[in-house]
């Protein structure tokens, strides 16, 4: 294709739509003027999506990432735009999302001299980022933005952030369209590993699939199913991991961990082998780690080398493609039948099920989390994305949400993002061109509720469940259990009408009660092409069991509101 001389913001605009985005979320500012000038030329190619703020910005690019697996594109001024970015550049380093995050800067003549709205986004962002760039030369931009989508996707995800000063964006440099870059290419695993994480396999009697957010990225889901076949295992999973397995398969246990379901979290311990694959056994997962399968040899399969021993000592490390890995492994493993094993899970399910009558008790007269979820999950299509905020309704959304097909999960793990749900669920409903239903709380919600703005705007039609107990609910139930019931700070007393706010934003919202007024709420808001807020308000005291003690283990799991309160 011929060369072309344009300006470098041209250049952001035509690389851009050479690595296949169709879609940016951002805010415009002085500094990239040039960038949506040139975006206001290329509307039918590319769309823009306008925020309310930078921050709910970069959360829609991330949500679009978790949905569609595509790298999310987040576009911000200098300053204090760039600044703004701050917090959803690390909720998707965290969580190890594509994402690529474009700012402008002052003049390079006006650098290091504290211009107006100068910042220095690459010192601030590089803790944050998997690699970040500061342009200096127009000739380097294009080649800088395709090797930041080639990283940004490539072995373990993660955000990428690309500064460009002013003069950058004005200069002239020759443009050739390439092709879509190919992430690098990963590293084969070890024979030797793979050989030894099969002779522990063959040798185990009660194994055990723990499986993350890697899983996911890599779309390894029919392996996984095939590994537990082939070795008679069961599979539980991480926050992230949500939804890699659907809820209905008999092997799949659910989430484990700190409020993980209790048969998932109880064959953990009893398991004599964890086969770890694309996880990070955060503590949240393992609890006490000295105390962590104790009693299990440790398989870890990932693309990062560093995570391997990071949190948990592995038997068996095995670094690599996890697909050919895996492969390698179903097709070396012997056939197995671990009978004792079933009989164990068995006896797990219908402990757990007891635990739930009890802890799930609600007046015929009101609504509960999981009587929320009930309804949630016999109303929504398989492929409709859910994504939550942080807090209890994020963990009651994961024991209780039944999930069906992968990347139908969007929500903040590794660092619990108040604020995050309401951009991520726009950008997931963007990304995914259906509708899209956000679990939040009351004080989540209020941290990021302008982006009612955006949805309203677009049309976007995400469905909003507000879990309303007036309370920041999950701090208060750790003040509840370890700091003696005094409630400093979590009693929000907020007088805030979230229905009038529906109104005043431009869209529909009902308050409801029961379960019948919810049921109804719901299936009007979820038919509705267009955004819908739902109050529903719960009881303040509402717990998230079972729970591990911070600090504890699986041997300390708390399964009733009478034994965490005694």
């Amino acid at each position: 294709m011929a060369k072309h001389k344009m300006p470098g913001s041209r250049i952001v605009i035509e690389t851009l739509i050479e690595q296949g985005v169709t879609d940016v979320f951002g805010y415009p500012g002085g500094q990239v003027l040039n960038i949506y000038d040139e975006l206001y030329k290329a509307s039918d190619r590319i769309n823009h999506y306008l925020a309310a703020h930078e921050q709910g910005a970069a959360h829609a690019a991330d949500g679009y990432a978790r949905a569609t697996g595509k790298v999310g594109v987040v576009i911000a001024t200098s300053g204090p735009g760039a600044t703004n970015l701050v917090t959803g550049i690390a909720t998707a380093m965290l969580d190890s999302i594509p994402m690529v995050a474009i700012t402008g800067n002052v003049p390079t003549s006006l650098i290091g001299k504290d211009s107006f709205q100068e910042i220095n986004i690459t010192g601030v962002t590089l803790p944050i980022t998997k690699h970040n760039y500061f342009v200096s030369n127009v000739k380097d931009l294009a080649d800088t933005i395709r090797e930041a989508f080639q990283i940004a996707k490539s072995g373990r995800p993660g955000p990428v952030l690309i500064d460009i000063p002013k003069d950058v964006q004005i200069a002239e440099y020759d443009f050739e369209c390439e092709g879509v870059i190919e992430p690098y290419p990963q590293k084969k695993a070890d024979d030797k590993e793979i050989d030894a994480a099969v002779d522990l396999i063959n040798k185990a009697q009660k194994p055990y699939i723990y499986i993350g957010g890697g899983v996911i990225t890599a779309g390894l889901s029919k392996k996984i199913k095939e590994l537990a076949e082939k070795i008679d295992g069961y599979i539980g999973c991480t926050l992230m991991g949500l939804s890699a397995i659907e809820n209905s398969y008999e092997r799949f246990l659910g989430m484990q961990g700190m409020h993980g379901q209790y048969e998932s979290s109880m064959a953990n311990k009893e398991a004599d082998l964890v086969i770890g694959i694309g996880v990070r056994f955060s503590d949240r997962a393992t609890g006490n780690v000295k105390k962590y399968s104790k009693n299990a040899k440790v398989i870890q399969l990932d693309t990062d080398l560093s995570e391997i021993n990071k949190n948990i000592k592995a038997d068996v490390g095995i670094v690599g493609k996890i697909s050919c890995a895996l492969s390698k492994i179903i097709e070396k493993c012997d056939k197995q039948k671990h009978a004792e094993w079933k009989k164990t899970i068995d006896d797990l399910r219908a402990e757990s099920k007891e635990i739930s009558k009890k802890v799930n008790v609600v007046k015929s007269d009101k609504i509960g989390p999981k009587q929320v979820f009930d309804v949630i999950n016999k109303i929504k299509d398989n492929d409709t994305v859910v994504a939550t905020d942080v807090g209890q309704h994020q963990m009651w959304a994961a024991q209780f949400t039944s999930f069906e097909k992968p990347r139908t999960f969007v929500s903040s793990g590794g660092l619990g993002t108040m604020g995050y749900g309401l951009g991520a669920a726009i950008g997931a409903a963007v990304g995914s061109k259906k509708r899209a239903i956000l679990v939040t709380g009351d004080g989540s919600f209020g941290m990021n509720l302008n982006e009612l703005a955006t949805a309203v705007t677009y049309n976007i039609p995400v469905v909003i469940v507000i879990i309303n107990n007036g309370v920041l609910g999950m701090v208060r139930q750790w003040q509840t259990l370890f700091y003696g019931k005094r409630y400093s700070n979590t009693v929000l007393g907020r007088k805030t009408d979230f229905v009038k706010l529906a109104d005043a934003f431009g869209l529909k919202g009902e308050r409801v009660t029961t379960v019948q007024e919810f049921e109804k709420a719901f299936s009007k808001a979820y038919k509705a092409n267009a955004p819908y807020i739902i109050d529903t308000v719960i009881d303040m005291d509402e717990f998230v069991l079972p729970m591990l003690p911070p600090g504890g283990s699986i041997e300390d799991i708390i399964t009733s509101k009478e034994e965490a309160t005694k």
